[in-house]
């Protein structure tokens, strides 16, 4: 068992949030055809703009400077390092791909090398980094950087669309600044795989990642019994969920399990990772999520870090494939959140915002569709989701996986899995 340090986190010195940005985040771009298109940050931006989230008092804009190489190879190896630069050289890696770089992961639909790709990758690292500093620096208590969250590129190794480890990165970082203790929650549909690979065998950050089950989805890990490094042992938690899990299954899931384990890790500061993609209209996977789900899980990580982290909390993107329609509604929700009051769950999208949207479509050469009109959907019932205190149902399939998560991390860290 990994335990708990003793006294209370780090003090918060401000309210103030912060918010990273910077237009050259949209570089980080594999193609007209690639699941993840940029546009989905330029449209964040955008709506977290003309909803007025940038212009609340103590809000500021943070940097995302490109990392350092001492930086990235706190997680990544130098012989990556140098495979991504080779891939960002133009025409390197195009036209049936380089076979050297195939075994770093770069090329083909996955990570298909384009030019710029490491100064585009060590960007988004930067601005993770940028606002862990902002966070020990006590300018603000809170940061967003919904470009980050590139939960599974390894140490040697681009995946999932991810380049550089930002998250990995960041917590590392943070740590070797003198924090004491890390919790990074990932509630991306997919296994934060990278981040647990990277931190395995270091017992003062815990990463707890709740997903659609690898048997079921990409990257194919991520099980109860995936404990830690034998000097670490439970500091890796996973709660694989049964694909098809609806909005209240998903909520009712990560109130399970993340209060009752934060309250016990006692963390230095919250990371948590926020991929749009466990919503149910998602092209990618196969969790049934609502926008008003996810907002519930972004109320509660706040609340979390407001309860066992001192308020001190760091929010990253992720993954997300419905890019005009999802993305950016969830992650303007994520930046309402970090930044004061969450956004009404139905409240209408700005008039200026649906005016733009069609000119910002067409520069990334997407089709121009109206933008959707409300900041969720009218036509869902509320979330109805019953508190795990109330007892579970053994002939649930959500329930048993929740349960079994519960049974395999919570004795490591002093709790009773049926009563805590």
């Amino acid at each position: 068992m990994v335990s708990a340090p003793h006294g209370s986190p780090a003090p918060h010195g401000s309210s103030g949030a912060g918010v990273v940005w910077d237009d050259a985040l949209l570089a980080y771009d594999f193609g007209p055809y690639h699941p993840m298109s940029p546009v989905r940050l330029e449209l964040t931006r955008l709506l977290a703009e003309t909803s007025g989230l940038l212009a609340r008092s103590g809000v500021r804009t943070l940097p995302a400077p490109v990392a350092s190489d001492a930086e990235l190879l706190r997680v990544h190896t130098p012989e990556f390092l140098a495979a991504v630069r080779r891939a960002s050289a133009p025409g390197a890696g195009r036209d049936g791909g380089d076979d050297a770089l195939i075994g770093f992961g770069i090329g083909g639909d996955d990570v298909p090398a384009f030019e710029g790709m490491h100064t585009a990758s060590a960007r988004i690292v930067g601005g993770s980094i940028a606002a862990v500093d902002a966070i020990r620096a006590g300018e603000v208590d809170r940061a967003v950087n919904f470009a980050g969250g590139m939960h599974h590129a390894r140490a040697s190794q681009a995946a999932g669309f991810c380049v550089y480890n930002d998250a990995a990165i960041a917590i590392a970082h943070a740590l070797d600044a003198g924090e004491e203790r890390i919790l990074y929650v990932d509630l991306d549909v997919h296994h934060g795989d990278g981040v647990e690979r990277a931190l395995w065998d270091e017992p003062r950050a815990v990463t707890l990642s709740i997903h659609e089950s690898g048997e079921h989805l990409y990257p194919g890990t991520g099980f109860v019994q995936d404990t830690g490094g034998a000097g670490a042992l439970g500091s890796a938690i996973n709660v694989p969920l049964p694909p098809r899990t609806d909005a209240d299954g998903w909520v009712r899931a990560i109130g399970a399990t993340v209060p009752a384990l934060a309250r016990a890790v006692r963390p230095t500061l919250l990371v948590t990772q926020h991929g749009a993609d466990s919503h149910r209209k998602d092209p990618l996977a196969d969790v049934r999520a609502t926008l008003e789900a996810q907002r519930a899980a972004m109320m509660l990580m706040r609340e979390v870090a407001d309860e066992s982290a001192g308020g001190r909390w760091l929010a990253l993107g992720g993954g997300g494939y419905a890019v005009t329609d999802v993305v950016p509604r969830s992650w303007a929700h994520l930046v309402a959140v970090v930044t004061g009051e969450p956004l009404p769950e139905e409240g209408e999208v700005p008039e200026a915002y649906r005016r733009a949207v069609p000119e910002v479509l067409r520069a990334h050469g997407l089709l121009d569709p109206d933008a959707p009109p409300e900041m969720g959907y009218g036509e869902q019932r509320p979330l109805d989701v019953r508190d795990w205190s109330l007892g579970f149902d053994p002939a649930d399939d959500l329930d048993r996986a929740v349960q079994a998560a519960r049974r395999s991390a919570f004795p490591e860290w002093g709790l009773d899995p049926f009563l805590d």
